[in-house]
């Protein structure tokens, strides 16, 4: 999970501040040291975003701590996502949660499904850690610096400029997993899908 999706989170949940890395909480916020996450990577967004990271559609975040990803749980993720079929994400229409600017991702079902199948096998890696309910949408953040006081001006410029560049499509093949190192969030595998044997 990015910074985009902590600020969502907390300003969705308390419609106040947003934390910023490094601060604590008692409700789990930030991401720690071995914290991992599935994410759909999105390359043809990235000209789009402005919020300092790639563009991505998060899956399930967080997933299990890395300290337990041994071989047997690559295995099984490998399998679970050779399962699935590839998808095309389409990217047509903005939304916002407070403080952050998206663009909403359809279909939604092929993503909440994968993070379904993933919650059943590892019923501990609650999405965003419980604190919505329901989880959030499947969203790719565009922006995210935004205050209340400016967001609403910001996100309407924005969206002006990014309008033509919409909609836009992406074939999603892969999974990707990623693991917090204390400074940043790194890849650490890729999971295809469709690939049975």
């Amino acid at each position: 999970m990015n910074a985009d999706e902590q600020r969502a989170g907390r300003e969705s949940a308390e419609g106040g501040e947003s934390m910023r890395d490094g601060e604590s909480a008692e409700d789990g916020w930030p991401d720690v040291p071995g914290d991992t996450a599935l994410t759909i990577k999105v390359p043809e967004a990235d000209p789009l975003v402005r919020a300092g990271f790639p563009a991505h559609v998060t899956v399930l975040y967080p997933f299990v701590h890395e300290s337990r990803l041994d071989a047997a749980a690559y295995q099984e993720l490998t399998a679970l996502f050779a399962g699935h079929d590839p998808f095309t994400l389409t990217f047509a229409e903005f939304a916002r949660y407070p403080g952050v600017l998206y663009l909403d991702p359809w279909p939604h079902s092929p993503v909440t499904a994968l993070t379904k199948d993933l919650t059943r096998r590892w019923p501990d890696a609650v999405p965003y850690r419980g604190i919505f309910d329901p989880p959030l949408a499947p969203h790719l953040t565009l922006a995210n610096s935004e205050g209340p006081a400016t967001q609403d001006a910001a996100y309407d410029a924005l969206q002006s400029e990014l309008e033509p560049f919409l909609p836009l499509s992406s074939r999603v093949s892969a999974v990707h997993l990623i693991a917090r190192d204390g400074t940043r969030w790194r890849d650490r595998a890729v999971f295809r899908l469709g690939q049975r044997r």
